[in-house]
């Protein structure tokens, strides 16, 4: 069999989404069901507690899931599909932020100026579980873990933000990329080696600070070198370690 044509199969499964859960349990990449069922907590409970998660989307691609300015109440925890967090400028010109997959928090960034300082845009079809913030800090001070796990997340976007804040190379932007998308793939139970880009090339470019071209031609050199194969917007990682050396000088600051 052709490479491609495995490649093809390997494909299939790639894009993550949760599970539905129900009116007890929570979904299987909820932000804090393992917190709440260590604490005795279930989902039917949390309504009794006045710390209701609503459901909300389908958010179609380039919908907003909340908007730079707009007051602060909630925080939502991504259920399916990729959520890209951008800034305009006055000029229409965009910053992107990041990207968020399921079980992944936005909206931590708006407890400080009581106002969310980004776009959150779907760049799939998006489905988010909606936290009242109030509710979730009456909710923190019966349950540490919760207030554990607002710190642990916290501390994590802010690590990542700074993550590429340096005079790295192109390749070692896009191989600490793709190594830390795969880590999170796995994190989440889906296989590291498998990653599907929803992302364009042109906000992955945006994000790691270089030109869009230049995404294009770095993914073709690693795929020369045996490193990743690249179908469209599924990429396969075939030799993580060399591309983990590559990362290195980002991955171990």
């Amino acid at each position: 069999m052709a490479y491609d044509d495995i490649a093809r199969k390997h494909f299939a499964p790639s894009h993550p989404i949760s599970d539905d859960g129900d009116e007890h349990h929570f979904c299987n990449s909820c932000a804090f069901g393992a917190v709440c069922i260590a604490g005795g907590i279930d989902k039917s409970a949390l309504n009794e507690l006045h710390c209701l998660v609503e459901h909300s989307g389908p958010y179609q691609a380039g919908e907003k899931i909340f908007r730079n300015g707009e007051r602060f109440g909630a925080v939502f925890a991504v259920r399916a599909g990729t959520v890209k967090t951008q800034l305009v400028d006055i000029d229409g010109r965009e910053l992107v932020l990041g990207f968020h997959l399921p079980g992944e928090l936005i909206g931590l960034n708006a407890i400080h100026p009581d106002a969310y300082p980004c776009d959150a845009v779907a760049l799939d079809a998006v489905e988010v579980c909606r936290f009242s913030f109030p509710a979730l800090a009456t909710l923190a001070t019966r349950m540490p873990g919760i207030q554990q796990e607002l710190f642990r997340r916290l501390s994590r976007d802010i690590g990542n933000a700074a993550l590429l804040a340096g005079d790295y190379s192109a390749d070692e932007r896009l191989a600490a990329f793709l190594i830390g998308l795969s880590q999170r793939y796995a994190e989440r139970g889906f296989p590291a080696d498998t990653l599907h880009l929803t992302m364009a090339r042109g906000d992955i470019a945006n994000y790691l600070c270089v030109a869009a071209e230049t995404v294009s031609r770095v993914l073709r050199r690693f795929q020369d070198h045996g490193l990743i194969h690249v179908d469209g917007r599924n990429v396969s990682i075939v030799k993580s370690a060399e591309l983990f050396t590559i990362a290195r000088p980002i991955l171990q600051r």
